[in-house]
């Protein structure tokens, strides 16, 4: 270890206890440093580009490139979430008025079923039509209640939820600022060769950056179409089920099929027939092959790990993280693979890709500019120390001087008094 005079021991255990204290400290608020750290690779090369157009004024780049994540991600995202929470208390209030013919509809559906599937459904008692209808109205209640809370821009938020939006934003502004001298510090203290963790660092910005942008465009295309095809066939509340699908498109392969599938099924089962074969077809083939063309060119080639592989780990992910794990569950599978990759010589120093030159030249420019800080106040402090110390002297001379004058003054005096 690179300890001198140190018990070595005590700084382990003092590190350690340090490390957990300040992940403790950071838990509250680790969604709000997950995302401004993604949204910090994610949006690098555009504040790079601005950098040089700006006559490399880091700063004012910085600032401009989070206005721009504002405009293109978080106020679109908050319309949407208002026009779901809007959508989904209209629902809510059409069943509860008796605006659906809910119970008709169940009793349609239930005795269509095989008469196993009866006796399970009326053993559960979901065949009530009153119950359920109440359930789901609830459900709808609830759901729409989460959503106008989580409004950014229209409707109140939590005070929590600012919070961390704001700490979000003030992190993504230094992250982008002075991220690569971040790296670069990070980097230094990890124990590897500098093959080793330059391919670790670009696996994991591969990775966080093929996740999110090709998950969030596989999410926005199924839930746009699915969201029209809803729409085309009548069925209410498109927006909000276009939605659903989008946010359960994270799932690959299954997602949005838990929410077309039954509504599918139900036409079929209770008619109008053409209209469940209409949503079947549109959604195995349209939408059904865009996912398997744009996931696979947006997600499985930058990662670079099989789909079974990328659907284990985003559920795995979901399951432990919440939303945040259908980047962190991948992210983790893509270092787990590197690493043993590593161990095992598969990839080695001959066959990886380095860090961006970009990066590391702006860490170079940041260490630099830091240390003609460090310099500079350096300089000021000593020249402080130095003027403090010759107005000193200058007192001492004055007072040396006073003294030899009031001595001088003493022995002329003495003369006149003998006389």
């Amino acid at each position: 270890m690179r300890l001198k005079g140190i018990n070595e021991g005590f700084f382990v255990l003092l590190l350690l206890i340090s490390s957990i204290a300040f992940i403790l400290v950071l838990k509250a608020y680790f969604s709000a440093i997950f995302w401004a750290a993604i949204l910090a690779v994610l949006f690098y090369p555009l504040k790079t580009t601005l950098r040089q157009k700006l006559s490399d004024r880091n700063g004012l780049s910085s600032f401009i490139t989070v206005i721009v994540i504002c405009l293109i991600v978080f106020i679109p995202l908050s319309l949407v979430t208002t026009s779901l929470a809007i959508e989904s208390n209209e629902l809510y209030n059409s069943i509860q008025q008796n605006q659906i013919p809910f119970p008709t509809l169940i009793n349609n559906i239930v005795g269509h079923l095989p008469d196993n599937i009866q006796d399970i459904v009326t053993e559960h008692r979901l065949s009530d039509p009153v119950k359920l209808q109440q359930r789901i109205a609830d459900l709808f209640m609830q759901g729409s209640q989460t959503l106008a809370s989580s409004a950014l821009l229209i409707g109140e938020s939590t005070f929590s939820f600012t919070i961390g939006f704001v700490v979000m934003l003030y992190l993504l502004f230094f992250l982008l600022k002075d991220g690569s001298y971040l790296i670069k510090l990070i980097l230094d203290a990890i124990p590897l060769s500098k093959h080793a963790k330059h391919h670790l660092f670009v696996k994991f910005a591969a990775v966080t950056k093929a996740t999110v942008k090709g998950t969030a465009v596989v999410a926005i295309v199924q839930g746009a179409l699915g969201g029209m095809a809803f729409y085309f066939v009548g069925v209410e509340g498109s927006i909000l089920w276009g939605a659903l699908m989008a946010f359960l498109s994270l799932i690959p392969a299954i997602g949005s099929a838990i929410i077309w599938a039954p509504v599918a099924l139900y036409f079929i089962i209770a008619g109008p027939v053409w209209k469940g074969i209409a949503l079947i077809v549109f959604f195995v083939v349209v939408v059904g092959v865009v996912d398997n063309i744009l996931r696979p060119i947006l997600v499985g080639k930058d990662t670079k790990m099989p789909d079974y592989l990328v659907l284990i780990s985003t559920l795995g992910g979901m399951e432990l993280f919440g939303i945040n794990g259908f980047v962190i569950g991948p992210l983790i599978a893509a270092l787990f693979i590197a690493s043993w990759n590593l161990l095992s010589g598969r990839d080695h120093k001959g066959n990886i890709e380095e860090i961006d030159k970009d990066i590391i030249t702006e860490a170079r420019e940041n260490e630099i500019m830091l240390a003609q800080q460090e310099a500079a106040e350096k300089e000021v402090l000593q020249q402080e120390i130095r003027e403090k110390k010759e107005q000193k002297e200058q007192q001492e001379q004055e007072q040396k001087e006073r003294k030899e004058q009031q001595e001088q003054q003493e022995q002329s005096d003495q003369p006149s008094r003998n006389a």
